[in-house]
Formats: C-alpha cells, sequence, structure tokens
C-alpha cells in the first residue's frame, strides 16, 4: 500500500436532511508495491532564480479560466471509476451514517427541474458550494450531526460530490446539453464542492491571512473505508481564526484537491491559489498544503521535486513524467528541478505542537549531473541534479508542494513563509484493519484524527508566530 507522499515505499496505512444554498487507514500493506525507477535521466533542466513575471491581466485569466476536470470517461454518461466504487458498502454506510445520502438525491432531483443552460449553471454552483459548506458546519459544530459518524470524518463530502457528480453526468436534461457543456457543469460542481472558489482572504492590516490545503482520500481499491487526516484538517480550519504568540488574529481558508494526476496538470493547484498569492490587499501571509504521510510523525518537507513518479491515482491513471506547467501559469524559466520551502521548519520542529514528533525531512532521489541512476540523498539535492523524489516523495503531495512553492516564486514572492506539511498515517483501531470485515470506524480512528487535525492546528500557530513581517511590506 502507499502513501501520498511517497509511491515508491509503503506508507498509506490507514446531506443531512438540512440543506443549504439552492437545495440548502489506515492498513499497513503487507507487500510494498513498486514502480520500476527510471534508468537513464532526462534532459537536465538548471534550476534559476528567474522568473517570468506575471500582469495582473495574466493572473486574472487564471483565476477565471474555466473549471477543469480529470480526463473524461469513455462517453460524457459513463461513471468514472471513482463514481464506480460508490455501489460498495462502504460508502454507503459512510454516507448513510453522515446524514449525506440524502445529497446525490435531491441534487438529482433539482436538476430535474432545470429548463436552461444558465439555470443550470447557477445551480449546480450554488449546490457544489453548499455542500463544501456543509461539511466544513459539521466538522465544527455547527448544524445537526446527520448520524452517528463523527463530525469531523472527511469522507461524507467525498462519497456525496461523487454522488452528484454521477448524477450530473447522467443527467438527461429536456434542453440540448452539450458534452463540452456537462464538462463545464462538472467542472463547477468540483471547484465549488472543495472550496477551491471560495477561498474569502479578509483585506486590511494587522491580521494575517492563510490558506491551507488537504486531499481526498485515496488507495480506495484496497479498502474503501479510508480516509484522509489532510481533508478532515481542511474542513476542520476553513473559515476559522487563530491567534499567534504575540496575539494578532490570523484567517484560515481551506480548500481540498482531487487526488488525479491530470487535474494537476491542467492547472487546478495554480488556479486556485495564483489570486491570493500575488501582492494585494487579500495576499496571503503563509500558504501550507498538506496531506497523509509516514506513520507515527509529522514531516515539514525542506526539498520538492519536479516529477511524477507514476503511481496510479484515484481514477487508476499513472503519469510518470516531468511535472507539467500548464500554459498561461506564472512559472520560472527554465523549469527548476527543484523548489525549496519557506516555512520556518527549524521552530515548527523544535515546538511542542502535540503528540506526534515532528521532523524536518531533508532526504530526496535524484539523478546527479552527468549520471543516470537515482540516488538518494538524505540531505538535499546535490547542485545540478535531476529530480526522481522529492522529501514528500514522486506522488501529488510532492507535486502540490512543488506547485505551490514555484508559484510562490514566479509571482515574485520568494520569502512568502510557504511548504508542504505531511501528518501521520490515519490509523484504525487493533482488530479493525480488515477491509473484509472491518467497521467504517472505530474509536481508535476518531481519537487518531482528532489529534492530529489538532496538531496541523497547532503547528500552523507556530508557523503564523513567524509569519508576521516575514516579507517587507506585507500588511
Amino acid at each position: 500500500m502507499r502513501s501520498l507522499f511517497n509511491p515508491s515505499r509503503m506508507a498509506h496505512i490507514g446531506r443531512s436532511t438540512a440543506r443549504l444554498g439552492t437545495l440548502g487507514v489506515a492498513l499497513l500493506a503487507a507487500v510494498p508495491l513498486s514502480l520500476p525507477a527510471p534508468s537513464a535521466a532526462a534532459t537536465p533542466t538548471r534550476t534559476t532564480t528567474a522568473t517570468t513575471t506575471p500582469t495582473a491581466a495574466s493572473m486574472a485569466s487564471i483565476a477565471s479560466a474555466p473549471p477543469t476536470t480529470s480526463a473524461p470517461p469513455a462517453t460524457a454518461t459513463d461513471l468514472t471509476v471513482e463514481e464506480g466504487r460508490l455501489a460498495q458498502t462502504a460508502p454507503q454506510e459512510i454516507l448513510r451514517r453522515s446524514g449525506f445520502a440524502v445529497w446525490p438525491r435531491e441534487f438529482g432531483r433539482g436538476l430535474a427541474r432545470m429548463s436552461t443552460y444558465p439555470q443550470a449553471r447557477r445551480y449546480v454552483e450554488a449546490e457544489g458550494r453548499a455542500l463544501w459548506r456543509r461539511a466544513v458546519d459539521r466538522a465544527q459544530g455547527h448544524g445537526p450531526a446527520g448520524g452517528d459518524l463523527s463530525r469531523g470524518d472527511d469522507r461524507p463530502l467525498y462519497w456525496a460530490r461523487l454522488g452528484m457528480s454521477k448524477e450530473l453526468r447522467q443527467w438527461r436534461p429536456g434542453f440540448e446539453l452539450s458534452a463540452a457543456q456537462r464538462a463545464a457543469l462538472l467542472g463547477r460542481l468540483e471547484r465549488g464542492s472543495r472550496g477551491q472558489d471560495s477561498i474569502e482572504l479578509p483585506a486590511g492590516k494587522h491580521l494575517l491571512r492563510i490558506v491551507v490545503t488537504g486531499f481526498d482520500p485515496f488507495q480506495l481499491d484496497a479498502d474503501p473505508r479510508r480516509s484522509n487526516p489532510s481533508g478532515a484538517a481542511a474542513l476542520a480550519l476553513d473559515g476559522t481564526t487563530i491567534r499567534t504568540a504575540s496575539g494578532e488574529p490570523a484567517r484560515l481558508e481551506a480548500a481540498v484537491f482531487p487526488v488525479r494526476w491530470a487535474d494537476f496538470a491542467q492547472g487546478t493547484v495554480e488556479r486556485t491559489l495564483a489570486p491570493y498569492f500575488r501582492h494585494g490587499p487579500r495576499q496571503v501571509d503563509l500558504f501550507t498544503t498538506i496531506s497523509q504521510g509516514r506513520p507515527g510523525r509529522f514531516d515539514v518537507e525542506r526539498t520538492n521535486g519536479a516529477w511524477r513518479g507514476g503511481y496510479p491515482d484515484n481514477v487508476r491513471e499513472s503519469r510518470t513524467e516531468t511535472v507539467p506547467i500548464p500554459p498561461g501559469v506564472p512559472t520560472v524559466t527554465p523549469q527548476p528541478q527543484w523548489t525549496t520551502t519557506s516555512l520556518p521548519y527549524a521552530r515548527i520542529v523544535a515546538a511542542g505542537t502535540g503528540p506526534y514528533p515532528v521532523v524536518d525531512h531533508t532526504a530526496v532521489t535524484e539523478i546527479p549531473a552527468g549520471g543516470t541512476a537515482p540516488v538518494e540523498r538524505p540531505d538535499g539535492p546535490t547542485p545540478g541534479s535531476t529530480a526522481r523524489a522529492g522529501g514528500g516523495g514522486d506522488y501529488l503531495s510532492n507535486e502540490i508542494a512543488y506547485r505551490a512553492t514555484l508559484l510562490r516564486d514566479a509571482v515574485g514572492r520568494p520569502a512568502l513563509p510557504g511548504g508542504h506539511l505531511h501528518t501521520p498515517v490515519l490509523e484504525f483501531g487493533p482488530g479493525n484493519t480488515d477491509p473484509e470485515n472491518g467497521q467504517v470506524t472505530d474509536p481508535v480512528l476518531v481519537q487518531n484524527r482528532l489529534a492530529i487535525t489538532r496538531q496541523v492546528r497547532e503547528i500552523v500557530t507556530v508557523a503564523a508566530d513567524s509569519a508576521s513581517g516575514a516579507e517587507a511590506g506585507t500588511s
């Protein structure tokens, strides 16, 4: 079994009837799955500090670009691999025990009332955002629990979104709907239900603005019960305010990303983050991308690599290549092989933030300059080397860290504190590790999720203490 942090190693262990809007794991693998390492280096790309400077118009175009989704199925109405897993027992139980089973049904009924494409576009966008808000409210103790599944659980949002996308994909409207229009509607549902288009950072001085991101559950073919603590942390933190040691308030906004190579290649990370990375009254003062990592510890990843290792994603697609930068995105030229964290890692590691140790993780895998074979480097990359795995591996957690820090550098804010945090693996309790006969939840799973979420909040607070004044001219 693999983790989002490094698919070349063993790791991943692991609607309520009240409406909003218009409708208002933890398993340790016995045998690691490995991919063959590349035998020859790709053409080396030099690291550089030169950037392609974005204009206001180009940044606006990124933010307003049409939402994209992963590669479509064979026909517009064929189910995706992810949607196909909905028929299994565990997803249905998770939806039922959280009150989220009603969302796809009512969403489908609402679609049946749509008579024009513009009407459908408004409806789908509103319902996506409503699903995100309901998931956030439930995680933060607002509104009905909807069932006996713990409030902090990230999985109801994931499975309800898929239920709604299934309804939308199979919808037969009474008006002509092109494949491109259906894809655009699916994109709006995706972005809205992930919090990607509802980040609301306040303007003004005397407060910090922070963005954190999480991921969907993954490796669901092996165990559809799996949860992702980074997604749970994002739901728990979205829209909340913390105070630094100096008493300065900090507003947190969050979003969740899919575990799909295609979405990343199409620019979902840059489109979501670019409006807040650029200079302006609502510019972010700190960002932290978060994913599930290694058992029993947090890691602050020091270095991120420009390499996709090829492990299959949630739709069973694989990509082995240099991280592709989509057209129109501010970037560094030529594309660097490595980017580095600007989080205050030493301070985070030294702080007592919770029960799990926090590690300053510096190891990478590279092909040395002039070499042909990958070499593990415990202290980071050597000059002129080609990336084969960042500190966070060669999967999508490394990639989101690489993309976010590259964007930071490309918009001319290299001192902006930001980087990647790996959480401990979220583990089920003893006796509940077999997906064939295990329960979808247990007290140990709930306790572990709560502990990880609390420590994420504490780590972000420590980072925020160092963020004030980190950049000259910030508020």
